[in-house]
């Protein structure tokens, strides 16, 4: 069997099993006696273990099968959750990413077996069994009412405890001349999902006859919760050797057996009771409540509580559809192509004049068409952050144990949507400020207690949609930033001297955190130190049209604010003129237009500012900037864009307002990325082409 059509849905599915096991066995450790985390995780791993399996991956399948009976002794209450059963758990999932990584590289799984992991796995089982043992023979002495067949022939299916119930059925359809037979199957032991063997046997079956009941019960089977054989008793009109060759015929059957079951004259008191029932109800009552559990399955196959689960499980997969980024990406491109074609349009309208009414109504209706078109795209695209922060709160736990500090994270807003291309890349800049805010923010229990703060330590990641900004915040309630140790660290790194520092503003020197290799740990660890982190971080927000902002109380605590654009594809932007070329301006970043005398202009440290409404704005000189000469006059009054990164403001002085437009961004491909001040190029509507100017970057 080809498996490798199968390559894709399996990592994607299997990355999501992991993460699903990552947070319930989180769960599991605030809330051991949960029922309904035990069962999540249960199945969760025997899924994994299927997939595994099914795609021929051995050692991941093997790890997940003992993984899974940890999980099953764990879910009948023979083993107790302990500190150290989840930290071995936590490694188990750490070994599993390992594998699904190199399938993801080389589609082989590689040869580490994880024997000392399989070894703790099973010594967690042994350990707690031998303290449980004595409860195992109480089990022995629960079978008063098990049907006995002295027939050679006879397999396990003589073991099944019937109640009167369905004794009664199966008297009932034997007095009609229909049979009644105990049958026991047996598995091969080189098959990989048995619960798929199992059914298709019940199947079988179900097609001649009618199953009355199974050992182990039908959900038992349906969670693999047995060996290699199960029995069952069933109602039929055909004879024996069609339902044994029914059985057999399923692959992967090592072999089945089965016999008649003479109900009536083996279950004689089952038939006083029969009889007795039909007189007087009251024995009956009183007999009833001897077996509550068996009670429900009165008539019809013992799958039938497993059945009423499914549809809930169905429509929650069938609500969501796989689609493949590239082909988002394709028609993001058609979408983007629409808003080239009706900008051409409008320039095409603009040349016509007044004759072409119709025309332009025909205009506003594409508008209306590719607007439209653009926020469905634009939603198909959008995914929750979710995604990405679901690792913390398991980055957080085995930091705390690293880092001997006891902290907490609070995560808000995961429901927060923002576009693929955006999710996939802002993981390793939280993790950086997470990771930061455990080692650098927090204070060690001891100096938390003189602070009189909680011992436990708060990180929390909060995220929010401002506008067309997704804002998330990293937070914490430790030390807060000493700008006094980073202006040494820097000067003792040569980056600033001491005259810098001592004019330095408390916010420039949290700036300079975001230096290449600067960091202020006073020794490196496997955490931090290496001064690798905040510069990563800055320059893959900038990349994404992002900002970061940090704001910090010494003694409070910090709080990291990053700000992303919802999309990266389609933008609103004011398009200027600056010595007769074109440029566009991201409208997000714009504050205001202002039209300033020549004679407002002020010098401060020979740069040229105009203060405005109480603020002293430095002035930029696109046309400096961009060495094109400007067409205004010296004496004519400056056209200036107000600009904002942060908290600073600055003007951008243009020659000409062209208007605001809704424009396509291309990239300028790897050749031009060296520009930073360039962040893409536009096709406007008569075919020039308009570079894209990043303010943050000229700022």
């Amino acid at each position: 069997m080809d498996v490798s059509q199968y390559l894709e849905i399996f990592l994607d599915e299997s990355r999501e099993h992991i993460q699903n096991l990552n947070t319930q066995i989180m769960d599991l450790e605030q809330n051991p006696e949960s029922e309904n985390t035990i069962n999540e995780i249960f199945r969760a791993a025997h899924s994994l273990k299927g997939m595994a399996g099914t795609m021929g991956y051995k050692r991941m399948q093997t790890l997940t099968h003992d993984m899974e009976n940890v999980f099953s002794e764990v879910r009948n209450g023979n083993v107790k959750v302990n500190a150290n059963m989840i930290d071995i758990l936590f490694q188990c999932l750490d070994a599993l990413e390992e594998y699904v990584d190199n399938i993801q590289s080389s589609a082989d799984e590689g040869t580490n077996e994880n024997a000392p992991l399989i070894k703790l796995l099973n010594d967690l089982l042994k350990g707690d069994k031998a303290e449980e043992a004595p409860k195992e023979p109480v089990k022995e002495n629960t079978s008063e009412t098990t049907v006995t067949q002295e027939s050679s022939q006879g397999g396990k299916w003589n073991e099944i405890n019937l109640d009167d119930s369905q004794r009664r059925v199966l008297c009932e359809a034997a007095s009609q001349g229909k049979k009644v037979y105990g049958i026991t199957v047996k598995i091969q032991e080189s098959c990989i999902l048995k619960a798929a063997r199992a059914f298709l046997v019940f199947k079988a079956i179900e097609e001649l006859g009618e199953i009355m009941v199974s050992n182990p019960s039908a959900q038992d089977i349906e969670d693999e919760k047995f060996n290699l054989d199960f029995s069952l008793i069933c109602i039929t009109d055909k004879p024996l050797g069609d339902v044994i060759k029914a059985v057999t015929n399923v692959s992967e059957i090592e072999d089945a057996q089965g016999a008649e079951v003479d109900i009536k004259s083996e279950e004689e008191d089952a038939a006083e009771a029969v009889a007795e029932a039909t007189e007087e109800p009251e024995p009956q009552q009183k007999q009833l409540p001897k077996t509550p559990e068996t009670t429900p399955e009165v008539s019809g196959a013992a799958a039938k509580p497993a059945d009423k689960k499914a549809p809930a499980t169905k429509a929650v997969v069938n609500r969501t559809v796989r689609v493949d980024i590239e082909k988002l990406d394709s028609l993001m491109n058609l979408v983007s192509e629409l808003i080239i074609a009706k900008n051409s349009l409008v320039s095409a309208t603009t040349s016509m004049g007044n004759t072409g009414s119709e025309f332009n109504e025909q205009v506003e209706y594409l508008e209306s068409v590719t607007t439209n078109l653009h926020e469905s795209v634009m939603k198909v695209r959008m995914v929750p952050i979710e995604s990405v922060v679901t690792k913390f709160p398991r980055m957080i736990r085995d930091l705390s144990k690293k880092l001997d500090k006891k902290m907490e994270l609070y995560m808000s807003g995961e429901e927060t949507e923002l576009d693929r291309t955006v999710v996939d890349e802002i993981g390793d800049p939280l993790m950086h400020l997470l990771r930061n805010s455990a080692d650098h923010g927090l204070e060690s229990a001891e100096v938390r207690k003189e602070r009189g703060k909680p011992e436990v330590g708060s990180i929390f990641l909060d995220a929010y949609q401002d506008g067309n900004n997704v804002v998330i915040e990293v937070r914490d309630d430790g030390n807060g930033i000493d700008t006094d140790a980073v202006k040494r660290k820097a000067i003792e790194k040569g980056i600033i001297t001491t005259e810098q520092a001592d004019s330095m503003s408390d916010k420039e020197a949290i700036d300079l955190l975001f230096h290449a290799g600067f960091s202020t740990a006073k020794k490196v660890s496997d955490v931090s130190g290496r001064g690798v982190g905040l510069d990563v971080v800055k320059s893959k927000i900038e990349s994404l049209s992002g900002e970061v902002e940090v704001k910090s109380k010494l003694g409070q605590g910090s709080t990291w604010i990053i700000r992303l654009p919802l999309t990266l594809a389609i933008i609103q932007a004011l398009m200027v003129t600056v010595g007769g070329e074109k440029y566009a301006i991201s409208l997000g970043s714009i504050q205001t237009i202002e039209d300033v005398p020549v004679s407002e202009l002020k010098h401060v440290q020979s740069e040229e500012v105009i203060h405005l409404r109480g603020s002293v704005i430095p002035i930029i000189r696109l046309s400096d900037v961009l060495d094109v000469p400007s067409s205004k006059g010296s004496d004519e009054n400056l056209l200036v864009v107000i600009v904002k990164k942060g908290d600073k403001l600055a003007g951008l002085v243009v020659d000409e307002l062209m208007g605001q437009q809704e424009i396509v961004i291309k990239s300028m491909g790897k050749y031009i990325s060296k520009c930073k001040m360039i962040s893409g190029a536009t096709i406007l509507g008569n075919g020039e082409i308009a570079l894209i100017l990043d303010a943050n970057a000229i700022m």
